[in-house]
């Protein structure tokens, strides 16, 4: 297995800690809004490589924290608390905020065949974990107190800009948005690890410590969650390439300055989705959730298919032109597996091949483009008979997780009848209503999933394809 590691610039073999398990922490959602669909692909290609790992035979524990506390509106350590700006955008607490757009994003995650991590973390639940961790760096000196905030003194750390490569020359504030700089540090790239000043009269969230009633930064959450959920050796640690810095360069000095030695191995980051007009983000343009996607009439898995077909470090260009073909695509591709004649008897000897170029395709730093090039591959082939096909698709599915035998799996159970003739019917009615729009996406619904409507003056019929 090899990956590209943010680290040391390069593609590297992959070897974990321990033979056979991998610890993997993915940054998770700040929960003051809903998830844009550029959020959304990182989540899908983590979602790839864990589930590529499993795969593979390692036994996988992945990590993911909820961001409800400490995030602020400015990575310079200004501003206000994102999660304070939503419950004042819509009237609610902060509490309420969180827990709602947690469940939107957890939905999402599902409705892409994401899996759920296997331990999703609150930030609020790890005071006392971030609490022992500040008190230790400034006992032993990497961090201090100043004008009421306790700041991790980067002059300290080794190797700050090693992960994203930044030369400090070039960072008057050391952060990425522009501010005035704090005159409470001792270098500006400083940050800081706990807040009792910070336009404090409106925080919401205050807990006690050692240095005053405050909250915690946000850097010190992921590291204090990672610490206290897979301990103090980590193999696999992912996120957005606007993570790089300064939240992952953060993560690193303050976590191997807590625990004294090195933390993290293999830092894996996905590229930016992009629109026409550049990266896209929450307060740019239209806000693409995966809700609108599905509006227009697109499934959350031709979304899906349209992130596989590039690959995760080169950035992707959206357009509505560009789904419309990866649309099609997947409806061909469940099409040809629909058509694939089950009754016959699978040749494992003829599977292994096949199993062999998708493992060293995913194993090629996670190259999902070539691992659905070796699906086509053998749907094209003409010396292994149908089920044999259809056994290695399931399997490949396993990874690629866009539901390519839920056709041939419903036609089984006998079930999906019923599901196209109330598709039919919520049909016949959107005509009704004049809502044309509506009964088009329903038909195009059906036809993604093999059946064609054969419209009638005696009523509607369909067809397998």
């Amino acid at each position: 297995m090899k990956l590209y590691n943010t680290l040391s610039k390069r593609v590297e073999e992959f070897i974990p800690n321990e033979e056979g398990k991998v610890k993997m922490y993915t940054c998770g959602p700040t929960v003051y809004n809903y998830a844009h669909i550029g959020n959304l692909r990182t989540y899908i290609f983590e979602d790839v490589l864990q589930k590529g790992l499993e795969y593979l035979g390692y036994d996988v524990k992945r990590v993911m924290n909820i961001t409800d506390v400490g995030h602020l509106t400015s990575d310079a350590d200004t501003g206000n608390d994102k999660m304070l700006e939503g419950a004042k955008r819509e009237g609610k607490d902060v509490m309420e905020i969180a827990n709602f757009y947690t469940e939107e994003f957890l939905d999402d995650m599902r409705s892409l065949n994401i899996k759920v991590p296997e331990i999703i973390v609150k930030a609020t639940d790890c005071i006392p974990t971030y609490i022992e961790m500040i008190q230790k760096m400034i006992d032993e000196g990497y961090a201090y107190l100043s004008n009421g905030n306790v700041y991790f003194d980067i002059s300290k750390a080794k190797d700050y800009y090693k992960l994203s490569g930044k030369n400090p020359d070039d960072l008057k504030i050391g952060v990425r948005d522009s501010v005035e700089e704090d005159v409470a540090k001792r270098n500006p790239a400083d940050f800081v690890l706990w807040f009792t000043v910070s336009k404090f009269e409106n925080q919401i969230l205050k807990w006690d410590s050692p240095w005053g009633v405050g909250y915690p930064g946000w850097h010190i959450e992921c590291s204090g969650i990672s610490y206290k959920t897979l301990g103090e050796y980590l193999d696999i640690h992912c996120g957005g390439v606007d993570n790089i810095f300064p939240h992952h360069s953060n993560e690193i000095a303050q976590s191997e300055a807590f625990l004294g030695h090195k933390w993290c191995n293999y830092w894996c980051h996905g590229a930016h989705l992009n629109d026409k007009s550049g990266k896209m983000s929450k307060s740019s343009g239209e806000f693409l959730r995966l809700a609108l996607l599905e509006e227009k009439g697109y499934s959350p898995l031709d979304y899906r298919y349209f992130c596989l077909n590039s690959h995760y470090r080169n950035s992707l260009v959206f357009s509505y032109e560009s789904l419309d073909i990866a649309k099609k695509a997947l409806a061909k591709l469940r099409n040809k597996v629909m058509a694939l004649d089950s009754s016959m008897d699978v040749e494992e000897e003829k599977m292994r091949p096949y199993i062999k170029k998708f493992k060293e395709s995913f194993e090629n730093d996670i190259n999902t483009s070539m691992m659905i090039t070796v699906l086509y591959d053998v749907l094209k082939a003409e010396d292994i008979n149908d089920t044999t096909k259809l056994a290695i698709v399931k399997d490949f599915d396993k990874v690629l997780s866009l539901d390519l035998c839920a056709v041939q799996e419903k036609e089984i159970n006998d079930s999906f009848e019923e599901e196209i003739l109330a598709k039919i019917e919520e049909r016949k009615q959107a005509k009704a209503d004049k809502d044309f729009k509506k009964a088009d996406t329903i038909r195009d619904e059906l036809l993604s999933k093999g059946v064609r409507l054969i419209d009638s003056r005696e009523g509607t019929t369909y067809e397998l394809i």
